[in-house]
């Protein structure tokens, strides 16, 4: 019995899909609609949950961007104009792949920059210390080796 039914569980596995947040009183009636809807919504973060897309996430503020994308959609506004109006009510980090240009170039460009820094900084202070003389240790006088002498013998 136990066999059958690890055969019959391992035999079912493969169906089980992960299932999505989105109710079924959120979705378009035009299938078209509702595909541009998905896949604008695969972009955008749950700013609840931060690393999960709207259509995942559980929670109340992805269930009202889910709302807000349907009804611009059905407006008939562009999946760009969509977008768009996003950003400019909640910020880039809605996106959960922001844009590369504009004040993000410099975050883009900012780990390269400080690694070819480091890098250099690393290698000159390497070719310094290779080149520099080495230190010499100065010996003791002989008035400090006569007192350290008689030191030690007591």
């Amino acid at each position: 019995m136990k066999r059958l039914l690890m055969i019959l569980a391992l035999a079912l596995a493969p169906l089980a899909q992960p299932a999505l947040a989105v109710q079924p009183d959120e979705m378009l009636a035009d299938p078209a609609l509702e595909a541009r809807a998905r896949e604008i919504s695969k972009g955008l973060r749950c700013l609840v949950c931060q690393n999960e897309n709207i259509d995942d996430s559980n929670a109340s503020l992805a269930r009202d961007l889910r709302i807000l994308v349907r009804e611009r959609l059905t407006e008939g506004d562009t999946d760009d104009q969509v977008r768009a109006y996003l950003v400019d009510r909640y910020g880039e980090f809605v996106l959960l792949k922001p844009t590369s240009g504009g004040a993000n170039t410099l975050l883009w460009l900012a780990g390269p920059i400080l690694f070819v820094l480091a890098a250099g900084t690393g290698a000159l202070y390497i070719r310094r210390r290779s080149t520099a003389e080495p230190r010499t240790e100065a010996g003791l006088s002989e008035a400090e080796q006569a007192r350290l002498d008689e030191i030690l013998k007591d």
